[in-house]
């Protein structure tokens, strides 16, 4: 039953990470094709590129990563955890995909997390080690910080831009950031393939560790180029809703604000994965920054209806990733004493 499980969660990890590239190629190129800095086909195919080889490299910060994450039990019980919190995750990123809506991944599945532990206490099994850790840096950090951080950084960042182009006619203006988004987005889909790889690998390594087939300390290259060739997979399928509600519906954004916005995103990408360690939201941190350099221009177009939905759904995301994985964690538990 425990390799049975082992196959459940990588084969739902392997899910997960297909979709996570397939709804969050928007972060990559929804504002480079909104302002026709690249054609979709081209701007796809760098996202993909650039997502496989962040996602590769982040075997490097995997280990530090799951050192400060969570511990689950061994055996059955641990891997149960992570099927439900995996499923719950998969379930509502497909539903908010469905919707146009950006969210978290990340939130998603320690949503998942928190319910499944939460329901293997009640049933009289091994809770989650580490969640008031996770909950911290994990879930508190990615909804209130980071957006915030970007949301003020990119309003201030668009002033001394503008200054500087200021004797600049616009469509030289345009036409220059237009050529200057081609590098943001790679390095937009870099950082989210550093970012988001760490978690799927790790999500792998810990049911290695809970099938008692890995002491996880070392990253198996199996595990890397599973997450790398599914998030690269996701990403060249990718959903263009969410593309549409970045670009088009959430607020209007020419080549300048766009260009301001995805080097922040990439840029505080960066430093949370290879400097601190820390999972910041792609999906959080460049909606933010889109906000808050759009904001930043004379003739406000800010949908505050969709913005309003957007808040709902990153604010409910932990709850009903939590409430699901609770009632499948129930479902599952019998199976754990198999």
């Amino acid at each position: 039953m425990t390799i049975a499980f082992l196959v459940l969660v990588v084969a739902l990890a392997s899910g997960f990470a297909f979709l996570n590239g397939f709804r969050d190629v928007s972060n990559a190129v929804a504002l480079s094709t909104r302002t026709r800095a690249l054609t979709p086909s081209i701007a796809v195919l760098l996202a993909a590129i650039f997502n496989f080889v962040g996602a590769m490299l982040s075997g490097t910060f995997i280990l530090a990563f799951t050192q400060s994450w969570i511990t689950l039990p061994e055996g059955t019980s641990g891997l149960t955890m992570l099927a439900s919190a995996l499923t719950a995750a998969i379930l509502w990123g497909v539903y908010a995909w469905w919707r146009g809506i950006p969210l978290s991944s990340t939130n998603s599945l320690i949503g998942g997390l928190i319910g499944a532990g939460a329901a293997s206490v009640l049933v009289g099994g091994n809770a989650v080690g580490g969640m008031d850790n996770v909950l911290l840096t994990q879930v508190a950090l990615p909804l209130v910080l980071s957006p915030v951080i970007a949301f003020v950084a990119a309003y201030l960042l668009v002033w001394p831009v503008t200054w500087a182009a200021r004797y600049t006619q616009p469509n030289v203006v345009n036409r220059r950031f237009r050529r200057a988004q081609a590098i943001s987005t790679a390095a937009v889909a870099f950082g989210h393939g550093l970012q988001d790889g760490q978690r799927t690998a790790a999500v792998m390594v810990l049911a290695m560790v809970a099938a008692g087939l890995s002491s996880g300390s070392d990253v198996p290259l199996w595990i890397l180029l599973v997450t790398a060739i599914m998030l690269t997979a996701g990403t060249m399928f990718g959903g263009w809703r969410i593309s549409h509600t970045l670009g088009h519906k959430l607020i209007r954004v020419d080549p300048l604000r766009g260009f301001v916005a995805q080097t922040l995103t990439s840029v505080m990408l960066f430093i949370g994965a290879i400097g601190f360690h820390l999972p910041l939201s792609t999906t959080h941190t460049l909606t933010a920054a889109v906000l808050g350099s759009g904001v930043n221009q004379r003739f406000h177009t800010v949908n505050r209806r969709l913005v309003r939905r957007v808040l709902l759904f990153w604010v409910a995301t932990p709850l009903i990733t939590a409430a699901a994985a609770f009632i499948l964690e129930l479902a599952f538990s019998p199976l754990a004493d198999l």
